[in-house]
């Protein structure tokens, strides 16, 4: 959101920020830009429901000095009272981006039946939630875009391979998301067990303890502890992905969480060789077989085959890597996210 806020064209418009507490590392960046920064209450509890509508109502009159005229919401939760609070606050459209991939409660449909508009982080999500009339009408798919000056090829390195004794000649590969279940880290551990050879990168914070255990256990499990190497949360992601050889994002299916991977794209703008498992969100991002490789989620002998493929070929993966690149500039550049997001308010707006 933030991305996108500052780089609107205030000849057009004039953002603020509303957050329900304060304190994100981004405070210091929006007050910096002199967007308004906003901690106020923007949702209520459903119930009862026979006071929602004039609990809404006494939520809106703390708005309604701000006049705003569009409100965009990227709350993931799935609760409908914000919109109504937004009209009681006199704004003329509401439009939400739907982040991830969880669907089917009576909430997400009220939400949706209320916006005026609907963004859309992957093409998949057309057909598994939107696919009624009375939601189509509304949808717009617009990716996520990444400042793709910031992320690119760079001289820059970590010397990671001189502090975890990776040799020149050895394969490294990095995976760069939160330590949690859903982000299928285990199959790609055991994908490196079915390899001879190569080095694993696990750069993300630990946020789910029980998994994190489970994964040290793994490692043990197949004698990994000299290849496996947890890195935690990595401020400068382009140095790390500057002496990675393959990116993995081994995200699993059955949890149906990813709406738009940014890792995978700053990694693509890396010009990193990448695979990712084919579900939504990383399969609008990856042509498989021309700016990376898709590979079916949970299958850990598919991914180690689609590892060893690239080991042995450099050329690919330098192929892979400059595609996936060309792919990013194309079409997942911030500038692109902002352009659409900009010719969308001005339709809402006339």
């Amino acid at each position: 959101m933030f991305n996108i806020l500052e780089r609107l064209d205030r000849n057009k418009f004039l953002p603020s920020i509303c957050v329900l507490r304060r304190g994100g590392k981004l405070d210091a960046e929006v007050e910096r830009l002199g967007i308004p920064l906003l901690e106020l209450p923007f949702t209520v509890d459903a119930k009862p429901y026979w006071s929602l509508l004039e609990r809404s109502r006494r939520a809106a009159e703390v708005f309604r000095p701000y006049r705003f005229n569009l409100w965009h919401s990227f709350h993931y939760a799935g609760e409908y009272t914000e919109p109504i609070i937004a009209r009681f606050a006199g704004a003329r459209a509401w439009v939400y981006t739907k982040k991830a991939m969880g669907w089917g409660s009576r909430a997400w449909k009220i939400r949706s039946l209320l916006a005026t508009r609907i963004v859309a982080d992957n093409s998949d999500m057309l057909r598994v939630m939107f696919d009624r009339p009375r939601f189509a009408r509304k949808v717009k798919v617009i990716h996520h875009g990444i400042p793709a000056d910031q992320y690119a090829p760079t001289d820059k390195r970590l010397a990671l391979r001189k502090h975890l004794g990776i040799g020149s000649r050895q394969i490294v590969v990095t995976c760069v998301a939160h330590l949690l279940p859903v982000k299928g880290q285990t199959t790609l551990i055991e994908a490196l067990s079915q390899m001879p050879d190569g080095h694993l990168l696990l750069a993300g914070m630990p946020l789910d303890v029980e998994y994190v255990h489970a994964l040290h256990a793994q490692v043990k499990k197949h004698g990994l502890e000299g290849r496996v190497h947890f890195l935690g949360a990595v401020a400068d992601v382009p140095a790390l992905l500057s002496e990675t050889d393959v990116f993995v994002l081994p995200t699993w299916a059955k949890w149906r969480m990813e709406g738009c991977p940014v890792a995978l794209l700053e990694a693509m703008s890396c010009a990193c060789a990448c695979i990712a498992t084919d579900i939504p969100g990383s399969r609008d991002l990856i042509e498989h077989g021309k700016s990376g490789l898709l590979v079916p989620a949970e299958d850990s002998r598919t991914l180690a085959a689609a590892l060893r493929r690239l080991v042995s070929s450099p050329e690919e993966r330098t192929a892979l890597g400059f595609a996936a690149r060309e792919r990013v500039l194309d079409r997942f550049t911030i500038e692109h996210e902002v352009a659409a997001h900009e010719q969308m308010y001005s339709e809402l707006l006339g």
